[in-house]
């Protein structure tokens, strides 16, 4: 879990980000919440953090000031602002001190969710380099190759959001791992792994197509010839007076 820490002199925004959105499920803990820039660079030069989400104006010391630090300082932790201000030099100054994102107030929770899936990437690229060495699989490898399990014991019944509380991930963060690992999405394997084992099953003449829809979770056959059809371009009842598909 990354440690990040919360800085606005806001009470309601500084609270509302706080309690607000689902931070364990994107990866990050709260470890701390400043009313300034000052009290963040105190904490965290007493404290490890690996993120920083702050406002840019506050007394004291103001969040442009705060990622300047940072940026010199401490360049691994990884810096995100928040501001109602939309001037372009803003922008321009938190690009010079290494400022991952930069996003305008009224914030917008999908905003959040992805700035912060992005974020984690970032950060768990930086903690692979940092773990190449190791001769065991890496934990994502682990994570999709448990989720791979789940799917051809449950495939009749899998959804995404069973699984991402398996591995306790986010239903999103574990598909975005999961496209990147196999190169398909988490519906797109599960749909060639039910289509594939309909395949096998139809070669079997004693099973109803009925029950072949059924065994891969389609509780009306119509759907399940509808989308044996688009997949193979052949109806179950075809599949079965031709040749096996290999």
């Amino acid at each position: 879990m990354y440690k990040l820490i919360i800085v606005d002199d806001e009470d309601s925004i500084r609270d509302g980000i706080a309690d607000c959105y689902p931070w364990e499920e994107l990866g990050f803990e709260v470890a701390g919440t400043f009313t300034d820039g000052k009290e963040a660079l105190d904490y965290i030069e007493r404290f490890r953090a690996d993120a920083v989400l702050s406002d840019v104006r506050m007394p004291k010391m103001d969040g442009l000031e705060l990622a300047c630090v940072l940026s010199r300082d401490y360049p691994s932790i990884q810096t995100v602002l928040l501001s109602g201000y939309a001037e372009f030099e803003y922008a321009q100054r938190a690009l010079r001190y290494g400022v991952k994102e930069y996003i305008l107030k009224p914030i917008q929770y999908d905003t959040i969710l992805r700035v912060f899936t992005n974020l984690r990437e970032s950060l768990d690229q930086i903690y692979g380099l940092r773990r190449a060495d190791e001769p065991s699989p890496g934990y994502y490898n682990q994570i999709v190759d448990q989720v791979i399990s789940y799917l051809e014991e449950h495939y009749a019944n899998a959804s995404l959001e069973e699984a991402s509380v398996l591995v306790a991930l986010s239903p999103n963060y574990l598909s975005k791992i999961f496209k990147r690992k196999t190169g398909r999405n988490f519906s797109e394997y599960l749909l060639d792994f039910k289509m594939e084992k309909a395949a096998e099953l139809l070669t079997d003449i004693t099973i109803k197509i009925y029950e072949v829809a059924a065994a891969v979770g389609y509780d009306n056959p119509k759907n399940f010839s509808r989308a044996f059809k688009s997949y193979y371009g052949k109806t179950p009842r075809q599949f079965r007076e031709q040749e096996p598909i290999t």
